[in-house]
């Protein structure tokens, strides 16, 4: 039985740790910023795991900055990271899709190592309502001195995040994450309040035939888009949408597949966000060995989402990841 009385037991907080010791020039800042994330992960949980005892499901009554109408657990979410993350002395600034501007938390940092965080606070948040899985996405980037203005620091492409990951509270509270040397996935047991680490090194498979796409907008695809789905359908293939970015991504992640959010003629740049959304999950496909593209450039070349410079912090962009040959079969019909 592979439960804590037979396995070695290692905390989110120990590997961070011991990731932290391996660097010897480390301060222990990003530690203790992944622990304000751990713990914020295990508050949220618990507001969605009582959201309907708690009466919190449905709107707000208001519109986030991208004019989409807010849930009520949205605010709850994006009030509680805004809160655990502003008090960690090495937050310089933190993002919030939900916010119009970043919060400057700190600016005067001469001499110290500090950071920006960028988050999407509950990703999927309208599957609430029927008791679907939503998630909490978040990129960490080092703060740039050298910026013209503290909100410039923010605009750097995702190679260069220092660590990202998510949390999916579904069935379990799952958290993924990436600190540049491989993805390794944590689950919070509410027996002793703590997430344990249940896999290390994870590695996406290098094919399934799957893939995952809302096609109630399939008309509104480039044709290249369609023609691919017309190939899956003729060869096989499964889909598999769950509506939530983190559940979708999360399930392509351990099985294989591929996961899409073309342009549209509504959102002909997308309609996930780079900076909130993208970078983040780029950096962890790619690290366990997938590929995360933004379709193909003008000159037919494959975009790396990692490879992009945003130009805005709530900039929008295609997204195509997953395993690395389905990847491949979808960027050859665009």
């Amino acid at each position: 039985m592979n439960d804590t009385t037979t396995r070695e037991i290692v905390t989110l907080q120990s590997h961070i740790l011991a990731q932290q010791a391996k660097n010897p020039q480390s301060t222990g800042t990003l530690s203790w910023i992944l622990s304000a994330l751990s713990i914020s992960a295990k508050v949220i949980a618990d507001h969605v795991r009582r959201a309907r005892l708690a009466d919190v499901l449905g709107k707000a009554g208001a519109e986030n900055v991208q004019g989409e109408e807010q849930q009520k657990l949205d605010v709850i979410s994006n009030d509680v990271l805004m809160r655990v993350l502003g008090g960690r002395e090495g937050v310089a600034i933190v993002a919030s899709e939900e916010n119009e501007e970043p919060v400057i938390i700190r600016s005067d940092t001469e001499g110290e190592q500090r950071y920006c965080v960028l988050f999407d606070p509950l990703d999927g948040s309208s599957n609430l309502d029927v008791c679907g899985s939503v998630g909490t996405i978040f990129s960490i980037l080092r703060y740039d001195r050298r910026a013209a203005s503290p909100e410039e620091s923010l605009l750097q492409p995702g190679d260069v995040q220092v660590a990202a990951g998510y949390i999916l509270y579904g069935p379990s509270t799952v958290f993924c994450l990436s600190m540049g040397e491989g993805v390794d996935m944590f689950v919070l047991d509410i027996s002793v309040g703590a997430f344990l680490r249940v896999e290390q090194g994870l590695r996406i498979p290098t094919a399934s035939k799957n893939y995952s796409v809302n096609e109630g907008n399939r008309l509104g695809f480039p044709e290249g888009y369609q023609r691919y789905l017309d190939w899956a359908q003729q060869n096989g293939y499964s889909s598999r949408y769950a509506g939530a970015m983190v559940a979708d991504v999360h399930r392509t992640l351990l099985k294989g597949g591929v996961f899409m959010y073309p342009p549209t003629v509504k959102a002909p740049n997308g309609k996930l966000r780079l900076m909130y959304e993208a970078n983040p999950m780029a950096m962890l496909i790619e690290q366990a060995g997938g590929k995360a593209l933004a379709g193909r450039a003008d000159d037919g070349s494959e975009q790396r989402i990692l490879a992009l410079q945003p130009k805005d912090i709530h900039e929008r962009c295609p997204v195509v990841l997953g395993s690395p040959d389905e990847v491949d079969h979808v960027t050859r019909h665009l």
